[in-house]
């Protein structure tokens, strides 16, 4: 069995992402559901199976570090940690512990996800050439977050995610049908399939390049701020963007990584 010395947990309102860390490396992560009605005991039985299947240790791990947006499940996530693990887990509460000024107001209303997110950019992208980031996140909402060339959350957008607005015109449009987000091969469609991927994908690169010119025009030093993408569909949405120049995938883990280090040093 391998031993694992941290445990991330990120709940978003589609997925719950985990990942298991040993020392600054990300070993393995997994995506599965969200079910609002998931029991504690539910989730230790479907943890339980993942750590197996893998070959780690579950009695062995160190830590465990919670991030979520779903406020039905964040209670069941914790007992999860004490009865399955024996641990003590840190949940992310953004105006206390994430270890990053948060300027919202109030500063509980941002989601503990956005400012993970701004956490992980700033470590790796913002401290050491104090440049200001803005972090775009591609999940159920498509999420942008402005952070000070201080290491400050500025605050950010929030816009309805690419899958929500597909089926927003699917369940509006009578003669619609449901269709999946890709790149079409022309802006231009030729058939009500591809007229709608059209709009909903490349809407969505202009929608991302607007948004970031803007931020970046209001953003003290915002001509210098660097752009970092995450979410599920970030690199293709990316690849055809002026705005975006790095895709991190697990941006959130590594967020709760950093903020996981930084309490267990703190203490």
């Amino acid at each position: 069995m391998t031993r694992v010395q941290l445990l991330a947990i990120d709940v978003g309102n589609t997925n719950i992402v985990l990942g298991v860390f040993e020392s600054d490396r990300l070993t393995k992560s997994w995506r599965i559901a969200t079910f609002r009605e998931r029991t504690a005991d539910e989730m230790g039985v479907l943890v339980t199976q993942l750590f197996e299947q893998s070959g780690f240790d579950r009695t062995a791990v160190d830590g465990i570090i919670l991030s979520s947006v779903v406020p039905p499940l964040t209670r069941p996530m914790e007992d999860m940690s004490r009865q399955y693990f024996g641990r003590e887990p840190v949940t992310v509460d953004p105006a206390k512990n994430s270890g990053m000024p948060v300027l919202y107001t109030p500063p509980s209303d941002v989601g503990a996800d956005r400012v993970v997110n701004a956490v992980a950019a700033y470590e790796l992208y913002g401290r050491a050439k104090r440049i200001p980031l803005i972090v775009v996140d591609f999940g159920t909402a498509t999420t942008f977050d402005a952070v000070s060339a201080d290491g400050e959350y500025v605050g950010g957008v929030i816009c309805p995610g690419i899958g929500i607005s597909a089926d927003a015109l699917f369940q509006r449009a009578a003669r619609l049908p449901r269709v999946d987000v890709r790149k079409p091969d022309s802006i231009i469609g030729t058939t009500t399939v591809t007229s709608m991927q059209a709009g909903l994908f490349f809407g969505y690169v202009s929608m991302v390049d607007g948004i970031v010119q803007r931020m970046r025009a209001e953003l003290p030093g915002g001509h210098r701020a660097s752009c970092i993408a995450t979410g599920g569909m970030a690199d293709i949405l990316a690849a055809e963007t002026k705005a975006i120049e790095r895709v991190e995938p697990d941006l959130t883990l590594q967020g709760l990584r950093i903020i996981y280090q930084r309490a267990k040093t703190s203490a």
